[in-house]
Parts: C-alpha cells; structure tokens; sequence
C-alpha cells in the first residue's frame, strides 16, 4: 500500500509539476502585480494556490467526463489554451518596462483588482495553463476504477497528496517570489522577467502546435478511411 501510495504521489508530481514549472511563474506573476503590497500579494499567492489545487482536482476526476459531454476533445483544449497563453505572454514581452506596463508603481495594486484578477488571468493560463490541465487529465485516466477497494483509496490519496505538494509548491514560490527577485537586482530582474516572458511565448505556441498537430492527424485519419 505504501509502495502504490508513493508512486501515485510521485507519478502526479512528475507529470503536473514540470509543466506547471511555478519558478518560471514567479517573475510574471511580480511584473503583473506591479503597485500590490505584501499583504496583497500574500493574499493573492493563497488564492492562486487554492485555484490550482481545485483546478487540477476538477480535470483529474471530472475532466474526461465534461470533455466528452461536450464534445470537445484535448486537441482543441491545446489550441484554445495555446492562444491565451501566447496572447499573455506577447503583451508582457512588448511592454516598454515590465514594471510599470501593466500597472503603474504609482497606483495602487487594490484589493478588489487582486481579487478580480485571481483566476483570470493569474491563475489560468499565467499558472494553471491547458498543458498542465491535459496532464491532470492524463492522470485521471490513469485511475478510473469502476470497483471501491483499499488500493482504489491508497491511490487517490496519494494524488490527493500529490496535488497538495503541487500547489504548497506554488504558493511558496509566488510568495517569496520579491526575495528572489531582489536578489537579482534591477537589471537582472528585467532579464529574467523577459526571459520567462519569451519561455511562456515558447510554451503557449508548443501547446497550439500540439494541438494543431493532433487536429491535422485526425483530419487525414478520416480521409484515409473514407478512402
């Protein structure tokens, strides 16, 4: 039970954490939240950990499901998705500075503009994008058991604890996201925020070629058996 507890729980992290890849996170994460205090960012670094948590529950037990009710499949998933990343991540890389494009270090970063911003778009794409939603869906698939038993429990616990360490992970890495940043310095945090700018760019257009690519084998698949 132990041995099928950890390997659940490092099967999650193996397939979720990478691709969520919160390090990479933290420095857009402090760019679009230029003007917020401590106190706000703490705040918002808790709701966009919870976010991630229910988000990636929701696709592992219900994902295949709402998909296939309503007719949409992964494809399309990564093609919808890929296009909000990169909408995102093209308006960070062609701000004039990513201190001050987004929000102004002058105005205040509100409470109620935090709370707006939570999900969309600091949590979905910017955190929790499409790849990491398909990788929880993979994970689903992986534990669908018609049958309630000991192992079908152990299991679930150790994804349950898996997703927990994901999004402790996430939270962490937002929270203390100005200590690393500042270590950094002014220029160097400009770099790197650049730099992530440009990786989540190159991510958003690898989940909308995955997507298209998929489409575009289905689509000769059929013409193959109408021929």
């Amino acid at each position: 039970m132990l041995s099928l507890f950890l390997t659940n729980l490092l099967f999650v992290l193996a397939t979720i954490l990478p691709i969520l890849n919160p390090p990479a996170v933290a420095p857009i994460f402090w760019t679009m939240t230029s003007g917020a205090n401590n106190q706000t960012r703490k705040m918002l670094s808790k709701r966009i950990a919870l976010n991630v948590f229910v988000m990636i529950v929701t696709a592992i037990f219900l994902g295949n499901f709402v998909l296939s009710m309503l007719g949409i499949s992964l494809s399309v998933v990564r093609v919808g998705g890929g296009l909000l990343v990169i909408a995102a991540a093209w308006k960070l890389l062609n701000a004039e500075d990513p201190d001050t494009s987004l929000h102004p270090i002058d105005s205040e970063y509100s409470i109620d503009k935090a709370k707006n911003n939570a999900f969309y778009p600091l949590t979905f794409p910017i955190t929790c994008g499409p790849g990491t939603i398909a990788a929880a869906i993979t994970v689903g698939a992986s534990l669908q058991n018609s049958e309630l038993n000991w192992t079908t429990v152990t299991s679930l616990s150790g994804t349950m604890v898996g997703v927990g360490i994901v999004s402790l992970t996430v939270f962490f890495c937002l929270r203390f996201a100005a200590q690393f940043l500042h270590r950094l310095g002014q220029n160097g945090t400009v770099i790197f925020m650049r730099l992530s700018a440009f990786i989540l760019l190159c991510v958003g257009v690898q989940i909308l070629w995955a997507g298209v690519h998929d489409l575009v084998i289905s689509l000769f698949t059929e013409v193959a058996k109408i021929k």
